[in-house]
């Protein structure tokens, strides 16, 4: 056997290198249903199952991300407002970034450890470490604000469960009664409570 076929043999066998090949994370698409008002992310635990991190930590990542609040019950999250899958991809790739991949190696082989009060990655492929991010950029982006007593031009994006029309602004659902699915309107803002709004057709 000649020196190079002995050098491919022996490149053969040597382990892959940290970062080649590309990750081996095998995400599952986000599957998502409407419910009104809400988005529900339903196979939330499988996502949190293939990133090998807690569902409910995957879960206010992605509230943050979105800009919206929600709950988590057996595997399914649930978001105030209308968001896509895309807006669910989108998230899920923030998270993945920030809290399952090294930025050495690029590999998913990471865990999330707490020491001395601060939250750590830490690279079992390549062994580096560092602290993760307490605040994303995108978390930094003035969110549109309500006020009550004014009005905002809208556009209606589901209907809530007593027929009325749903809309979306930042953090806030805004319930509007008489608008429906598909219309832009100007919508009274009467009521806030907390990110819900109650309003009236202008």
């Amino acid at each position: 056997m000649d020196y190079d076929s002995l050098l491919d043999r022996a490149h053969d066998d040597l382990p892959d290198r940290p970062g080649e090949g590309g990750s081996r994370l095998n995400v599952p698409t986000p599957e998502g249903e409407t419910d009104g008002a809400f988005t529900r992310l339903t196979n939330l635990g499988g996502i949190a199952d293939a990133l090998s991190r807690d569902p409910e930590h995957l879960h206010s990542a992605i509230q943050r991300e979105l800009g919206t609040n929600g709950q988590y019950e057996e595997g399914r999250g649930r978001y105030n407002g209308s968001f896509s899958i895309a807006d669910f991809e989108a998230a899920i790739d923030a998270y993945t970034e920030e809290f399952v991949t090294c930025s050495e190696c690029g590999l998913p082989d990471t865990r999330l450890v707490t020491e001395d009060g601060v939250q750590m990655l830490r690279c079992t492929a390549c062994g580096a470490f560092r602290p993760v991010q307490k605040t994303r950029k995108t978390s930094a982006k003035k969110q549109p604000t309500l006020e009550q007593g004014k009005t905002y031009q809208v556009e209606i994006t589901g209907t809530g469960r007593k027929g009325d029309g749903v809309a979306n602004r930042g953090k806030y659902t805004i319930f509007v009664p008489g608008a429906q699915e598909g219309q832009v309107v100007d919508a009274y803002i009467e009521n806030i409570s907390g990110d819900l709004a109650f309003a009236r057709l202008a």
